[in-house]
Formats: structure tokens, sequence, C-alpha cells
């Protein structure tokens, strides 16, 4: 299996991003999800920038992949999704696509990758999505391994399969901007508040336990999900590639983690040990067991 590393999902500095790349340039991860995915508001990075960072991880021999925006809601977005997906059509990079917009623009021209945000559920879903140019989906978040099992059954041959194995699972996006809400300011006066908070603004219950977390226009899950002990599981079902959500410190050290196991240099156990000191919350897997998602479960026996 190979690893992942998905687009950024938070808003950094500049600076931040460009460090943050040049050290996932001399990790072990294979593949490379680059873009802004979130809200078009956020501008330290123009498209420009990530392509200056894409020719930077390709020269480090990493695959790299532009991710486009999940939700569009302007001219602007629309403009900015078709000179990613132009850019895919013209051989430079491969797209992940977020919306039906953008496998609209890619369909029958060049092969791209579904990105877990396009809910491909079932088997028909999977195979009409292959048909259209998809080399690889990514599982959605919510699905389990038994309903994975199934779909693996029946995947069109040739048709590479990734899941989201570590990090606070993107759960909705909306066309507010929660995170200026909470600073009672409207969206287009956000004063680009996401910058105050480079894994997002955690919402508490009363009793002060994480409940989600504000990432601007999304909803994040409080807890992190963390799937490393599964590899193995994943393996026998043939998912080719699972994905780690960058955090703004130890995605480096994540990343060692998970490597390590992959190539059998560490026990699940142990990985799992080290680990603790560096997620940024509780972990959580119930999504994978068909359980509910911030339930955090120990894997059980076949015959069980």
């Amino acid at each position: 299996m190979k690893l992942a590393l998905g687009p950024l999902l938070y808003y950094w500095q500049r600076d931040a991003v460009f460090s943050f790349y040049d050290a996932i340039a001399a990790s072990p991860v294979d593949i490379v999800y680059l873009g802004e995915t979130v809200c078009s508001r956020r501008h330290e990075l123009r498209l420009a920038d990530w392509l200056s960072i894409a020719a930077r991880l390709l020269d480090a021999g990493k695959e790299v992949v532009l991710s486009t925006q999940v939700l569009i809601e302007s001219g602007a977005d629309v403009t900015v999704l078709h000179k990613i997906t132009d850019m895919s059509v013209n051989g430079d990079f491969t797209v992940e696509a977020n919306d039906m917009g953008a496998v609209h623009c890619l369909s029958g021209k060049s092969p791209f990758i579904a990105g877990p945000h396009l809910n491909i559920y079932n088997v028909p879903t999977l195979q009409w999505m292959a048909g259209l140019g998809v080399k690889r989906w990514v599982m959605p978040l919510e699905m389990g391994r038994d309903d994975l099992a199934l779909m693996q059954q029946g995947r069109p041959q040739g048709l590479e399969t990734e899941v989201f194995a570590y990090g606070r699972m993107p759960l909705a996006f909306s066309a507010r901007c929660f995170t200026a809400r909470h600073r009672n300011l409207p969206k287009d006066d956000c004063q680009f508040s996401c910058l105050d908070h480079a894994d997002g603004l955690m919402m508490r219950t009363r009793e002060s336990e994480g409940f989600l977390v504000l990432n601007g226009t999304q909803t994040q899950s409080a807890r992190v999900y963390n799937l490393l002990p599964e590899l193995d599981a994943m393996r026998e079902l043939g998912v080719d590639v699972v994905r780690i959500s960058p955090q703004s410190q130890h995605t480096v050290e994540i990343v060692n983690l998970f490597h390590g196991v992959l190539t059998h240099q560490a026990t699940a156990v142990d990985a799992m040990q080290a680990m603790a000191g560096l997620m940024p919350d509780q972990g959580c897997n119930g999504y994978w067991f068909g359980k509910p998602g911030l339930e955090q479960l120990a894997a059980q026996p076949e015959h069980a």
C-alpha cells in the first residue's frame, strides 16, 4: 500500500505552508494532494504557489495531485476549477474531483480521482464513475470495513481504492463561515479568522468535552480518526492507498509511524503508543466498525 497526504484543510501563513511541504518532500509519503478545498477566501497561497510547491514535490519523487474545492459558490470559483481541470486534461497533473462540477470538467477527457465528498456508496455508482474516467476513488468517511469489502468485490478492474486513515474528519460544508460567525463577523468580512486556529476552532459541550471543530465553512470531528491498527485489514481488502490528513504539528512523525507499520519495521501497538502524544485530541474509529464515528473500538477476531 502507498501512503498519501491529503490536502491541507486549514488556513496557515504562506511561509508556514512552504516550510511544511519542504518537510513533507523529505518524508516517506508517496502521494501528496495540494490545493484549497475549503474556502476560496483563503488567499495566502494562489494557484501559482501551489504549482510551485508541486514542482518541488515532483523533484523529490512524489506523485502530486491537485484537489478541487468541495463547495463551489461563485464565478471566480468556477474559473479556478477550470484552470485546475485544464491542467489535468493537458497532462500536467492528476486532479482529485471533490464535486460533480469537477467530474463534468474531467469526464471522458483525463483520468482523475474521485474524492471522498462525491459520496460513492454502492457498486453501480463506482462502476459508473469508472466509466467516466476515475482511476482511484476515496472511500466516504462514514463507510465501514464491511461495506468496503462489498465495494471491493464489485470494483472495476484497474480501479484503485484509497481510505482516509488519519486526521480530523471533514464531516460537512456550508455556505456560511462558522469561524467568522463565532467572532460576530460576516463571511465577506471574516478578517481571515481561520488564521488564528491552525487546527480549527474547537466546539465543546456544556460538560467541556470536545464535540466538533469549526474550520471556516467546514465542520470537522473533534476526535481524530485513526485507522493505523487496521492497516493489515485494509491490505487484505485490497486497499491501494491510505490517506493521512495534515495537522499543524507532528505530521511528519505521523507519516513515519504509518510507514513503519506498512513496511513491518514497527508493530501497530508500538506505533499507537508513540502516536498518543502526537495527536491533537483523542482518537476514534467507530465508522470503520459500523458504529457511531466518535467511538473508539478494538478489532474483533473474524470468528467472533
